[in-house]
């Protein structure tokens, strides 16, 4: 009850416009905040986009591990690992994001790594490693950048090299669970124009569960990851540089916490929640990896020509146990496979009252991926097989200038052009027997019936979204700003469609694609000599043709198993009518004195779908917004004290909550005792409740900044939080047990963190 009075203080506080993002949170030059939003380097104040800035050094001095810790500092913002997997990303900023990270379905949230898109969430979850600092823009994202993104984007900046002096960082993590990272990155100028450097980490820890069928860790982590580069400043006006990457997670599958026993009740829910006793295996793996070469001419001193190429790969291997039991039913063994090829021109102009850039961007990529089905309590062993591939071709030009029309008042004024091309192929097969000869050629199940043999499936979707802002700045530490952005996402095809289900075809033509109109009032500033921070916005957004996907279980006459009893699974993508998001978004930062500071973070949003037609009637009643709680907040504080001729040491601490959610389009409250016959003690929740978690941590850096040494303790009262869940029981169940699994966060872990920088 205190925590929900100290919300409504905090709305109070917001009703007043106090925001902001705390100066420590980024790159600090002359104690302004630096950011490179709008692909210019800017005081964060002068930018009228809402955006959170992390420095590396920030997300060090609070053990941040990883990029899903950003949730905590970002309003309205979820960023989880997948369900089933330890590296898939799933992203929502403000709504808007992908909760399937199957082929075919494109993200909502892009994620960049210096200026290179990220098209595919597998991989996704990157450690924090060799980073400048972390920028999360929210809202729509088009006349800025290369690929255009309907809901925000995630930029991980990497460190750049030095090229004047040899530089070398070492860091090795101890902790819970086994934990031990070791993380090595450093540069080296070779002559006064050219520099190499490179990082290396490898983060090792054993599980927080156990697998009791196989002995396994679970949720353990088995992380290598590398980066090199090279970089040429022949002159002043022209730099070179190209670097490439590898990221290789062999962490043990995941295959979930069931909350309920087996439907025979003779295998009992397990005490652990980050136990399970699945038994299709733990071999797991993801590989990822990629090349870019970046050129950039400054021809003048207004204009930059800057070229980005960059291709990457990535590969999945993952055993997907939906029932989390031992037996081999309801059982997906599946391979994810993609490549993508991308090149970008921009045009950057500076003068005394106009800036901007201007751009034309190219991706060529290539999703794909196949898994089967196993069923064996069905005619003896059933298996369903499906694969895809979907080829986009992306083809854009985009361009977002800003003019001072006087001191004080500046606009804004983008447009991007997209057009989106996509070509798929969707295959869907019956087995007779357990196991398709595409994952064991030596499996005696034979061939039944093609449900979906679609080839060459096409659609092309352009769409032109502007974007205008205008700023004012009211005084010399204040500004206020309003915007309106448009937000487009192409269409694709279901990578799980079932042809033979569909007499009218409605599968072939795909599903369309979504747009979203962004409204959004802002002000940033500072006052009291500079001792407090703020920056505050309000949102609106009228989101159209929102793309949901469903699944269930349902009963086939054309494939074996008992009358009525659900023998198959059946999906469909539909576009919902109409939904609006709107809310409030608080970050703000005040320094008691030069020792002690208090941050605040607070995001509110009112999500909900509104249109949904079904046979002329709006079912929209029936659906949730996802991955979306009302109230994310953050409290956070920083205190440093120097010790005579012995370095100092830094405090931290913060208190996150996250409200109640949804985890899918259709809410999961549970059901009662009696009211399902296989279940009759019934079943607890999927979805969240609302949780906080509290972190402290301690930092010593010796005198000569060289060493440091750090303890944090996460999540110190031990919250079991609920990020990502199966649901194949209510409404209808598939294979003898069903899957009813959900996934947790991290419990509490205390790390020791030992660092040297030369």
């Amino acid at each position: 009850m205190l925590f929900r009075h100290s919300l409504t203080l905090t709305c109070s506080t917001l009703a007043l416009g106090l925001a902001a993002a705390a100066p420590s949170y980024a790159q600090a030059v002359d104690d302004e905040i630096i950011v490179t939003a709008q692909r210019r380097a800017q005081n964060i104040q002068d930018v009228p986009i809402s955006v959170t800035a992390v420095s590396g050094e920030f997300l060090q001095q609070i053990g941040a591990i990883d990029i899903t810790d950003i949730q905590k500092i970002t309003p309205n913002a979820t960023i989880e690992v997948a369900r089933g997997s330890n590296s898939t990303l799933v992203a929502f900023i403000r709504g808007v994001g992908q909760q399937d990270p199957l082929w075919g379905f494109e993200p909502g949230v892009g994620i960049y790594v210096d200026d290179i898109y990220i098209a595919r969430p597998q991989g996704a979850v990157l450690d924090i490693f060799d980073v400048e600092r972390i920028e999360v823009l929210r809202g729509p994202q088009g006349t800025l950048y290369g690929r255009n993104t309907i809901g925000g984007a995630i930029k991980y900046v990497t460190k750049g090299l030095d090229m004047e002096d040899p530089t070398l960082k070492a860091r090795i993590n101890v902790g819970s669970y086994g934990q031990f990272d070791q993380i090595v990155s450093g540069s080296l100028p070779i002559g006064e124009t050219f520099a190499i450097g490179g990082a290396f980490a490898n983060y090792q820890r054993d599980g927080f569960g156990r697998n009791l069928n196989t002995g396994a860790d679970h949720y353990d982590k088995d992380v290598m990851a590398g980066r090199v580069s090279a970089e040429w400043a022949p002159t002043d006006a022209l730099n070179f540089r190209i670097a490439a990457d590898i990221t290789q997670d062999d962490s043990n599958a995941k295959h979930g916490h069931r909350l309920i026993p087996s439907g025979d009740g003779t295998i009992p829910v397990t005490d652990n929640e980050y136990d399970t006793r699945a038994g299709l295996g733990d071999d797991n793996s993801v590989e990822t990896k990629g090349a870019s070469f970046t050129a950039s001419w400054d021809v003048n001193e207004a204009f930059t020509l800057k070229s980005i190429t960059a291709y990457r790969e990535s590969e999945t291997e993952t055993p997907i146990d939906f029932d989390a039991l031992p037996q081999p039913d309801f059982d997906v063994p599946a391979r994810y496979r993609d490549d993508q090829f991308s090149q970008e021109i921009q045009v950057l102009y500076g003068s005394d009252r106009l800036n901007g850039v201007a751009g034309l961007y190219y991706l060529d990529s290539e999703a794909s991926g196949e898994f089967d089905l196993l069923l064996e309590s069905l005619f003896g062993g059933l298996t369903i097989y499906q694969s895809g591939v979907q080829e986009k071709e992306n083809l854009s030009v985009y361009a977002d200038f800003t003019y001072d029309m006087t001191e004080r008042l500046s606009l804004s004024l983008g447009a991007r052009y997209t057009n989106d091309k996509t070509v798929a192929d969707v295959t869907r097969q019956l087995y007779f027997g357990l196991g398709s000869p595409a994952f064991d050629p030596s499996n005696t199940a034979f061939a039944g019936p093609v449900q979906t043999g679609y080839e060459g499936l096409e659609r092309e979707d352009s769409e032109f979204t502007p974007r205008v802002a205008v700023n004012y700045k009211l005084d010399e530490d204040t500004n206020v700003y309003a915007s309106f952005s448009q937000g487009f996402k192409a269409g694709g095809f279901d990578p799980r469609a079932r042809a033979d289900l569909d007499p009218l075809g409605i599968s072939r033509d795909g599903f369309g694609p979504e747009r979203v109109d962004s409204y959004e009032l802002g002000i940033k500033g500072s006052t009291l000599s500079d001792r407090l921070t703020y920056s505050a916005a309000v949102f609106f957004a009228n989101y159209e043709d929102q793309q949901i996907t469903v699944q269930q279980g349902v009963y086939d006459p054309g494939t074996p198993g008992p009358v009525g009893t659900p023998n198959t699974f059946i999906s469909s993508v539909f576009n919902a009518g109409e939904s609006e998001y709107k809310g409030l978004e608080f970050e703000g930062a005040l320094r008691l004195s030069e020792n002690f500071t208090l941050s605040t973070v607070v995001g509110y949003i009112d999500a909900e779908i509104v249109d949904i037609q079904s046979g002329g009637v709006n079912v929209a009643n029936q659906f949730v917004t996802q991955n979306t709680p009302e109230w994310t907040t953050r409290y956070g504080f920083a205190y440093n004290r120097e010790l005579e001729n012995a370095g100092d040491l830094t405090f931290t601490g913060s208190a996150s909550y996250r409200s109640e959610y949804f985890l899918f389009n259709a809410a999961n409250p549970g059901f009662a005792p009696g009211t399902n016959a296989l279940y009759p003690n019934g079943a607890p929740a999927l979805d969240p409740d609302g949780y906080t978690v509290f972190d402290l941590g301690m930092v010593w850096t010796s005198e000569s900044g060289t060493w440091d040494l750090g303890l944090f303790g996460r999540n110190l009262t031990d919250e079991r939080a609920k990020v990502a869940a199966y649901n194949f029981v209510t409404p209808s169940q598939l294979g003898a047990d069903g899957a009813y699994s959900v996934f947790y966060r991290a419990p509490r872990t205390v790390t020791l963190s030992l660092g040297y920088k030369y």
